[in-house]
């Protein structure tokens, strides 16, 4: 006996998968293209200004003791100089297994330790023998064990798809070792660098974590068109603004050590790779919206779609462009707490050089978050249109 069929008022699909792959397949052979004209001929090397490499050891707190300062530390007065002399047990190095001390001076920049602290050590040589100071506190066991956890509960909880975004995570900062960060420091644009570089972590995580489909590559082109709009954007309003990133410590070694380095440049690049892991979010959560309410209702037209879509993406943008903005200004707390103990009027403080950068990065990247959107969506419920419904139970 013959079933009767679904009644439907959808056509005949059109060949969609087609006509996104002769969209996408440009944007793939471009990126390509341009990972080979910016891929860096070496790697990072050490900069000759820095001075030579430092010499780290590692080593364990035996015993520690308060001492009286001498020298300059006895300058500061017993009432804010705490001077310790610390006895450690070498466990790498030429020395190692063997004992040597350091003085410490406690303070902001140097935390109080305590026997049993595991320590990264400064060596210098010189003509009585080697010296040590403190450099760091050793990290790597907690935050391997930070790792674990992480995978763990993603795996656990995304099973394959989790598996899938944590290989996605290792070939983006792969990326960013091996291409983004060479290439800058050889004097490529990092804009440029900036967009390969964002464009071909796109194209890794999203079919990596979401497989091939309509539906991720609807995600992928709405990802790339905001961030089109954003990177148009960052450049007219960080040169608008005169924003030079001249501001902090980091850019000022960078031009003594790597004077080839547009800092200009790296600053729009910066809002570039910074506004990307945010529009990944949207755009498949746009994106995986539109294909639900699609499968719910295959009798729906294209408008009911994007309505029913849009309602749940301006909570979507409600709720990530506080994210982004409080992000931003969670980085620049510190300085903000610097200017309010100045007492400077707000208006000097968010239009002065070192927060004005931020602000912009977190307007513009809000604006290229709010158009991903409508774009996404719209791009979604057009394809979605022309593809087989999902029959629901």
């Amino acid at each position: 006996m013959r079933l009767p069929s679904v009644p439907t008022t959808w056509t005949r699909p059109a060949p969609v998968t087609k006509v996104l792959a002769l969209v996408v397949t440009p944007l793939l052979v471009a990126t390509i293209v341009g990972l080979v004209v910016l891929w860096p001929s070496d790697g990072i090397r050490a900069a000759p200004d820095l001075g030579p490499p430092t010499e780290l050891v590692k080593a364990t707190v035996l015993r520690d003791r308060q001492v009286p300062c001498q020298g300059q530390a006895s300058g500061m007065g017993t009432s804010t100089a705490v001077c310790h002399r610390t006895t450690v047990r070498l466990t790498s190095g030429p020395e190692r297994g063997g004992e040597a001390e350091i003085e410490l001076v406690e303070g902001p920049s140097q935390p109080p330790v305590d026997t049993g602290d595991r320590l990264i050590l400064g060596r210098t040589s010189g003509p009585e023998g080697p010296t040590y100071y403190f450099s760091d506190f050793q990290r790597r066991t907690p935050m391997l064990w930070l790792a674990l956890l992480y995978a763990v509960v993603v795996i656990g909880i995304g099973r394959l798809r989790g598996l899938t975004a944590i290989l996605g995570v290792v070939v983006t900062f792969g990326l960013l070792l091996v291409f983004v960060l060479p290439a800058i420091l050889e004097g490529s644009s990092p804009l440029a660098v900036a967009v390969v570089g964002s464009a071909a972590s796109m194209f890794v995580i999203l079919y990596l974590a979401h497989g091939v489909s309509a539906k991720t590559t609807t995600a992928l082109l709405g990802t790339m068109a905001s961030l089109a709009i954003t990177g148009a954007l960052a450049s007219f309003f960080v040169d608008a603004a005169g924003l030079l990133n001249l501001g902090s410590d980091e850019t000022a070694f960078l031009q003594l050590s790597a004077s080839q380095v547009n800092l200009q440049g790296l600053l729009l690049g910066g809002i570039i790779i910074g506004s990307l892991g945010v529009l990944n979010d949207v755009t498949v959560t746009q994106a995986s919206a539109v294909w639900a309410l699609r499968a719910a209702d295959p009798s729906a037209g294209f408008a009911s779609i994007y309505r029913s879509a849009m309602r749940v993406g301006r909570d979507h943008i409600a709720s990530t462009v506080d994210t982004l903005v409080l992000a931003y200004a969670g980085a620049s707390l510190p300085l903000l707490l610097l200017f309010s103990l100045a007492s400077r009027p707000v208006g000097d403080v968010i239009t002065g050089s070192l927060v004005a950068e931020e602000v912009v990065r977190a307007l513009v990247g809000g604006i290229g978050l709010a158009a991903s959107v409508p774009i996404t969506t719209a791009l979604a419920a057009l394809v979605a249109g022309r593809t087989p419904a999902v029959p629901t139970p």
